[in-house]
């Protein structure tokens, strides 16, 4: 067993999952790695994107009061912008730490506050990335002096292939997303008021063609089916689009009350973003493994599992909205199929995807870096 860690983690916002993907597995990570007996320490601004949105929210206060709640172990620091600006400030924070990891949704000029102490202190500094803009907008990455870092944890092979190949760093680990089960796991029999269900956001049309192909064309065609959408940054034309095919709009959903809206419904899908069914092809994203671990069946838009990291029958691939209209209304209709389904796809979860199998992973990691 690896010796105990003294770790920091600089996040964009551990607290608001508002728009923030990045929050559901770090949650579930950072306290898996606090569970095996390491010391963690949680840094995130006061004011950021996130949180300053979810607080706009009607329900944005309950939601961070649920989440420290839910994760009274999780040991939260929040500083001002001022403070982020202000070496002196860090050498006191960071002074105690072997191992600093900076998430790539954090200002460069974080980072660069980072790696001036990173010698004095004597800590190592690794650059977390769970996103595409290696891919998508490589100068931005490259503002964070990422070839300085000890090393880049990367959330899938074609991420660490990017940052071999264009960035020329040769310390990339791969560290894939995956489901805190102290958290998304089956809640049990419940009462079903939906027969499909999405959590997903709009965002910036980088899905909007699959989120029509893959769940509104199939929603306009199985009308007597009850489809509804959860998720932010729904524009007016998404808004009327969701209208006519006759999809119920619920807004935003708190992550901690995700494994209800699943339990509630029968079957959810996947649609992934254009830039992970391409330049980043078989990174999942973490509604895959969150939706398998609570237990639902789970029909797939195209992507390409080129890790193998799921087994064949976990959950099925559709090609255009004809076949999801088609699987949809199959699964339906044969509720044993959509639970041996669900069941196979909950046993890989268990298996190989939870947030305890990334922080031994982690641990791993972070013990060769300080060798």
């Amino acid at each position: 067993m690896p010796r105990k860690l003294r770790l920091a983690y600089f996040a964009h916002s551990i607290s608001s999952d508002w728009n923030n993907g990045n929050a559901h597995f770090l949650r579930g990570l950072l306290r898996a790695l606090a569970s095996l007996g390491n010391e963690v320490r949680i840094f995130e601004p006061a004011h950021g994107w996130s949180i300053d949105h979810l607080r706009e929210e009607p329900g944005g206060d309950v939601s961070l009061r649920n989440f420290h709640a839910a994760y009274p172990d999780l040991r939260i620091a929040a500083y001002q912008e001022a403070e982020m600006r202000d070496p002196q400030f860090w050498r006191r924070m960071l002074r105690d730490f072997e191992i600093v990891i900076l998430h790539e949704w954090n200002p460069p000029e974080l980072a660069a506050t980072l790696l001036q102490l990173r010698s004095e202190l004597g800590f190592r500094l690794l650059f977390h990335d769970t996103h595409h803009r290696a891919s998508s907008s490589p100068a931005q990455i490259r503002a964070f002096g990422t070839d300085q870092f000890d090393g880049v944890l990367a959330f899938g092979e074609a991420l660490r292939s990017i940052y071999r190949d264009v960035f020329n760093i040769t310390r990339v680990w791969t560290l894939h997303e995956a489901a805190d089960v102290s958290v998304f796991h089956p809640l049990g029999p419940r009462e079903k008021d939906t027969d499909v269900v999405w959590i997903g956001n709009w965002g910036d049309d980088e899905r909007s063609a699959e989120i029509t192909e893959f769940f509104l064309c199939p929603a306009t065609r199985l009308r007597s089916r009850r489809f509804v959408i959860h998720g932010v940054r729904y524009p007016g034309n998404a808004m009327t689009a969701l209208r006519d095919a006759g999809v119920a709009y619920a807004g935003y959903l708190p992550n901690l009350d995700a494994p209800a809206a699943y339990a509630a419904a029968r079957l959810t899908v996947h649609i992934p973003r254009q830039q992970y069914t391409r330049a980043m092809t078989g990174i999942p994203t973490i509604r895959v493994f969150e939706a398998l671990a609570c237990g639902i069946p789970l029909i797939s838009a195209p992507w390409n599992d080129s890790e193998h990291l799921f087994r064949e029958g976990d959950f099925l691939f559709v090609r255009d909205h004809r076949e999801m209209s088609g699987v949809i209304a199959s699964l339906l209709t044969d509720p044993a199929a959509a639970q041996a389904q669900a069941l196979r796809g909950l046993e890989t979860i268990l298996s190989r995807h939870t947030c305890r199998h990334r922080a031994e992973q982690l641990w791993e990691i972070c013990e060769e870096v300080l060798a």
